[in-house]
């Protein structure tokens, strides 16, 4: 039993799939396959139920894998430190952000991370749902969050923080509201068609919670799981949304008009206490980065 065969077994669970997890691992299916048979043989379990569509994680699968993603998560911070030590950041980091969190200024800092230190690969999990992220946690599974608000199992994370997001309005093309140029009040928006958000991100949550707080309800037409597509079904006329202002993607300026009163939330980065170079790299980066409130 091997590290090796640790991930071989991830991989399988995270795509569902023997020939998926091969794809990604580029190896053969049959090697694969010979593989996940021998940890299953050493361990004396069944990890995976195997059916037509795919692989289905078994109880024992599940208690396997949580521990395994620890093992794995630890050796590649090994090899990381051990190089860092040397000199030279390499290895893996691991960070989560929230949907729309950062979406300029985290590439930018990434970008210059990689000019400085090539030999270093990040992992990313993008918009985690909350339950998802205190897994990810517990689990001791990520080096980074960027968050508004400090996730429950954050214990064992120094806290950063880098600024504020704002948030805008997005209306279609030619709409009246936007031909008034004036920042908009929510109440301004009770009227027209929502675009709203998966219902277990925290993007829609906070939406939830500000038409709440100004007794608004107005109808939602569509949900989206990503911005993008949110804005693309603005830009198509179908209704109109609030999103991080830097998350509009370029060429879509147009669509833009500012709330009045300005809404806007911390912007915190949480860090693995006890932390290595390549964290403290990317944290520099990140607090260079223009965290203003702006776009």
């Amino acid at each position: 039993m091997n590290l090796r065969q640790f991930e071989y077994a991830l991989a399988v669970a995270e795509e569902g799939s023997m020939t998926a997890a091969a794809d990604r691992l580029r190896v053969t299916q049959p090697s694969l396959s010979q593989q996940i048979g021998a940890l299953e043989k050493h361990l004396g379990v069944q990890l995976f139920t195997r059916t037509p569509a795919g692989v289905v994680v078994t109880v024992a699968g599940r208690a396997f894998l949580a521990e395994a993603s620890i093992a794995t998560t630890a050796s590649r911070r090994a090899v990381t430190a051990a190089r860092a030590a040397d000199g030279e950041l390499a290895g893996e980091l691991i960070i989560a952000v929230h949907m729309g969190l950062g979406a300029r200024q985290l590439p930018q800092a990434l970008g210059e991370l990689r000019l400085h230190h090539p030999a270093l690969q990040v992992t990313m999990h993008e918009e985690p749902d909350p339950a998802h992220m205190e897994r990810l946690l517990r689990q001791g599974a990520l080096d980074m969050v960027l968050v508004h608000r400090v996730p429950p199992a954050c214990n064992g994370f120094d806290v950063h923080r880098l600024g504020e997001e704002a948030y805008v309005a997005l209306l279609p093309k030619g709409h009246p509201l936007l031909k008034s140029g004036s920042a908009l009040r929510l109440q301004d928006l009770v009227s027209q068609g929502w675009i709203r958000f998966r219902h277990s991100s925290l993007l829609d949550e906070y939406l939830a919670r500000l038409l709440a707080d100004a007794n608004l309800s107005p109808q939602t037409v569509a949900r989206a799981s990503q911005i993008s597509t949110a804005v693309q079904l603005v830009a198509h006329g179908l209704g109109v949304t609030v999103v991080p202002a830097s998350a509009v993607p370029d060429g879509f300026e147009e669509l833009v008009c500012p709330l009045a009163p300005a809404l806007a939330e911390p912007v915190l980065v949480c860090v693995r206490r006890n932390a290595g170079a390549a964290e403290s790299a990317l944290l520099r980066h990140l607090q260079q980065q223009n965290w203003c409130g702006g776009a």
